[in-house]
């Protein structure tokens, strides 16, 4: 107990002095009402899954605004973009939606006016008010006289055009002479906002000569962790360690319907050592984290990602080259908690998803055919297929995309209007020796790293007598349930259950391994953007190898949105019967502060 106290006085201050630092760096610079023009999906690009109509999909996805480009930043403070919108939009009355094409119906322009009635006759023979923003006007407000420049420079457009295209007999003179005098009494505002347009147009064509590529733009997400772990056993053999990752996706269409993506990775978080034991040479996957599953613990860069999605008719298929995941194109049904590895959803891997699809990983395909009629209860339903090998690379014996490692994975999902979903999933894996069943394919390089789960749960072609390995492969045929309830636009309800039955080759090792969880968001709570999650459950565990308990792993997390593009959460992990051991010091609380940075 001494030691608790002693590392919760350590952490404390560390705690409280990165949050204020890095709250009031983002509430300085974070809170800028400059709008932005290009909007861009923070879920990333597992979030374009194939299933992207199911209810995890419609409430889990958000938008945000991209930041400022460093010219952008660095310009004077007049945003031309800005002002143009506000002098188009000035005055509007969004509860009026009536839209005015006549000149007459300009309450506030007087009809005794030369001017309204220039303009009106103008409007009535040249039928130019179409060229205004937004093709019309809105009545009931007082109309400035840059709205009534943008009016007439429409008439002015239109009847150059008239002239251009050799109909100038239809232009009177006496309309000639009357634009003249329209421009010589609006020539101030015709000037500026002329200005404006040419300002913006040339900023256009800068931006443009710019860019690295039309095809392609970058999405970009900074993870800061300050964390610890407490317990009897687990809190003496860890101290507080602050850990980072980083990733670049660079998202390229070609149609403007397809994605490729290209994601760059680094970090230098690697997992606290809890005291469980290995099994048969296999760790334990309890307590890991999201931002652990990375391609390094040295902040080194690597290819974390290679994929690409495209449309075939109404199915989407979905090919990965490298670093695919099941939860790539399948729905995971697990809103709010679901962030697919990323830093704005649980803290954990096991409070993300359903460990089934932590089953295999690497290089292969998915396609995902939708079904059912539109206006029918199940709306929209869809079924999933895919195969996804982890040694595609590699020509020897017993490697290969169908000779190695794979899983191959089939899922039928139900949506019930737009509060409730459902899915139904199988995966059948083989697995080689020495591999862990919940690998991902083998994150950092390394086949038999587990990341979810007990080591009993884990350990393949494990005698079960004496726990030791017997060399050989194994296969598994994996069965899930996962669903998601959205009883209204402020409350989620998801959760799952999985069972998966593992066949040795060897002597006396098959198994059978459990999980199930559940969860409770509640989105926007706070302040619009903050997530309040609750999940609790039992991590993947399997009754074997001298364990007699089920592991429980309850989770707390509160993601606070500081602005459009940081996040802070704070969170904790707590974890009984470590290594499916019983006992008073079998158990462990990790705490994190994580701090995301999305770009």
């Amino acid at each position: 107990m001494s030691n608790i106290l002693w590392k919760s006085l350590v952490v404390s201050p560390a705690v409280l002095g990165a949050t204020l630092l890095v709250s009031g760096a983002a509430l300085a610079s974070g809170n800028s009402t400059t709008p932005v023009v290009i909007k861009t999906e923070v879920s990333q690009a597992k979030a374009q899954e194939a299933s992207a109509t199911t209810f995890s999909t419609i409430i889990a996805t958000e938008t945000i605004k991209a930041p400022q480009t460093l010219a952008q930043a660095q310009q004077t403070p007049v945003n031309v973009l800005e002002q143009v919108n506000q002098y188009s939009n000035e005055g509007k009355n969004n509860n009026s939606q009536g839209q005015v094409t006549s000149v007459s119906q300009f309450s506030d322009v007087q009809p005794t006016d030369w001017a309204f009635q220039a303009l009106q006759s103008l409007v009535e023979r040249y039928g130019c008010i179409a060229g205004y923003p937004n093709g019309t006007f809105r009545g009931n407000r007082a109309m400035t006289r840059y709205e009534f420049a943008a009016g007439l420079n429409a008439c002015l457009d239109r009847v150059n055009e008239l002239i251009a295209t050799a109909t100038a007999d239809l232009v009177k003179k006496e309309d000639l002479a009357t634009l003249q005098r329209l421009q010589e009494e609006f020539s101030a505002e015709l000037a500026t906002l002329r200005g404006r347009v040419d300002a913006l147009e040339a900023r256009t064509a800068e931006l443009e000569s710019n860019q690295f590529s039309t095809t392609t733009k970058l999405v970009g997400e900074a993870i800061f962790a300050l964390s610890d772990v407490f317990g009897d056993r687990a809190g003496n053999a860890n101290n507080t360690v602050f850990q980072n990752r980083v990733r670049l996706d660079l998202q390229s269409s070609f149609t403007g319907r397809d994605v490729l993506h290209t994601r760059l990775a680094a970090g230098n978080a690697s997992q606290f050592d809890l005291g469980s034991t290995t099994v048969g040479g296999i760790p334990s996957g309890e307590g890991l984290q999201t931002f652990n599953i990375n391609g390094t613990t040295t902040n080194s860069v690597n290819l974390d990602w290679l994929a690409y999605y495209v449309p075939i008719g109404p199915a989407q298929l979905y090919v990965s080259a490298t670093g695919g995941t099941h939860s790539d194109y399948a729905a995971t049904n697990n809103p709010y908690f679901e962030d697919y590895d990323g830093g704005n959803g649980a803290l954990s891997t096991f409070a993300s998803r359903n460990p089934i699809y932590n089953i295999g990983g690497g290089a292969g395909a998915a396609l995902n055919i939708p079904f059912g009629k539109p206006g029918g209860i199940l709306k929209p339903s869809s079924i999933t297929v895919g195969y996804l090998g982890s040694e595609p690379n590699n020509p020897g014996l017993g490697t290969g995309i169908f000779n190695g490692n794979y899983a191959a994975l089939g899922q039928l999902n139900f949506s019930l209007g737009d509060r409730v979903a459902l899915a139904a999933t199988y995966v059948h894996g083989y697995h080689g020796a020495g591999s862990a069943l919940f690998d991902e394919g083998g994150y950092r390089g390394s086949i038999g790293l587990p990341v979810v789960g007990t080591a009993q749960a884990n350990a393949l072609g494990v005698n079960r007598n004496n726990n030791l390995p017997n060399n050989v492969a194994s296969a598994s045929d994996s069965y899930g349930l996962s669903a998601a309830f959205r009883p209204s636009d402020k409350l989620s309800v998801s959760g799952y259950v999985s069972y998966h039955d593992v066949t040795g080759f060897g002597s006396n090792d098959d198994f059978e391994a459990w999980s199930y969880g559940a969860g409770i968001a509640l989105p926007d709570f706070g302040k619009k953007g903050n997530v309040l999650g609750i999940f609790g459950g039992s991590e993947p565990y399997s009754l074997r190898a001298g364990a007699s308990e089920q592991p429980y792993h309850v989770e707390g997390f509160y993601k606070y949105r500081v602005s459009d593009n940081i996040s802070i959460t704070p969170g904790v992990i707590y974890l009984t019967n470590l290594g499916q051991q019983s006992g008073g010091n079998n158990e462990a609380w990790i705490g994190t502060l994580r701090t995301t940075f999305t770009f």
